[in-house]
């Protein structure tokens, strides 16, 4: 299986599967000198990991990451940092039950990739879905707590704005609230309301979409390239390899289609430090593949988890037609534990893009 590294100058690559031993990731391009310890990844991995409420699946996984290469520590170095060589990060497995499994080792899960799976390799990990589970995140998530470190001044923060056909209250955003709900909400009130909805979800053995918001300020003006290195080009790139995700949009996005031109265009006026200042940001922060300094932001869309109780007609791997009833702990909501995983994503592509900047251009 080829195609698991991702970027150009911050490179990425992730290895392991959902019931492995283990799973994790080589990051490979991280600058030397950059203060990096276990404990600065682990904040980020406890954000994502599983089990943290009734509304996650849950399979209990303490996603403890062991950094195994590409940092060093001695009395010059005032503290551990990197060395820029290869960082190699480690996160073992420990609640796996593959005996969940058993029942659909012969049987295609519908909405699944068992079928393109067993048709592109010829065989087929069904252990949780082996390579395509969302357990590989937990890789990028702990690449992504090294990439946030590279950006100076940069911010990346996510939120969950939609759950099925429920949506935030814009104007009740609070990037505080994201923390003290299971949601990674910023609308206290729609958090509240969102609890009674995805127990009865939860309840009935479904599932339900989702529609995560990323948004990185202090994003420095010129990341990007006007063909075909666009920094939104590369964005949609990240968050469209996530799994589940089935849309992705920048700024104003699929909404643009809507607005005239002078809705549209993001005006500018001479700010106090004689810089432009934008009036607006539909553009998300990115015009002609290039920042312009306004924060950038980016939205997808997380299908419904197909993992659900009610029986679903598909056919077996001899071709006879059979019904799948997805046993075992799964996610009655996928976009809830994706909030981490689009931020990792956002940072991984702006290191890239900052670093490939002043390679090219010498400027920062």
């Amino acid at each position: 299986m080829s195609h698991n590294t991702f970027g150009h100058l911050f490179r990425v690559t992730t290895f392991g599967e959902s019931h492995g031993v283990a799973l994790g990731c080589v990051v490979d391009g991280c600058p030397p000198g950059i203060a990096l310890t276990a404990e600065d990844i682990q904040a980020d991995l406890d954000r994502r990991k599983p089990g943290q409420s009734r509304f996650t699946t849950q399979r209990r996984e303490d996603d403890a990451v062991e950094i195994l290469s590409g940092v060093f520590e001695d009395e010059r170095t005032g503290g551990q940092v990197t060395t820029g060589t290869p960082i190699a990060l480690m996160i073992r497995n420990t609640d796996q039950r593959s005996k969940d499994y058993s029942e659909i080792r012969d049987r295609y899960r519908p909405g699944h990739a068992d079928f393109t799976y067993d048709t592109k390799y010829g065989v087929r990990d069904y252990r949780g879905g082996g390579r395509s589970s969302a357990r590989e995140t937990a890789a990028r998530v702990a690449a992504g707590a090294v990439a946030r470190k590279v950006v100076p001044g940069v911010s990346v923060r996510g939120a969950l704005v939609q759950i099925g056909p429920h949506k935030i209250d814009r104007d009740n955003w609070d990037w505080d609230e994201v923390s003290r709900n299971p949601f990674f909400c910023p609308d206290a009130k729609a958090a509240e309301a969102w609890a009674d909805y995805l127990d009865t979800i939860r309840k009935a053995g479904s599932s339900i979409g989702a529609v995560i918001e990323v948004v990185a300020e202090g994003v420095p003006a010129g990341l990007g390239a006007p063909v075909y290195g666009k920094l939104d080009q590369d964005i949609a790139s990240a968050m469209m390899s996530i799994n589940a995700v089935k849309g992705v949009e920048i700024g104003a996005g699929f909404a643009s289609a809507e607005l005239t031109g002078e809705e549209n265009a993001d005006e500018m006026r001479t700010s106090n430090e004689g810089g432009p200042q934008f009036l607006s940001n539909n553009a998300g922060g990115i015009l002609g593949g290039i920042s312009t300094g306004q924060p950038v932001v980016a939205r997808f869309a997380v299908k419904p988890t197909s993992s659900i109780l009610t029986p679903r007609r598909s056919v077996t791997a001899a071709g006879e037609d059979t019904e799948v009833v997805t046993r075992g702990r799964h996610d009655p909501c996928v976009g809830i534990r994706a909030v981490p995983v689009g931020e990792a994503m956002l940072a991984i592509v702006l290191a890239d893009h900052y670093l490939r900047h002043r390679g090219q251009t010498g400027r920062v």
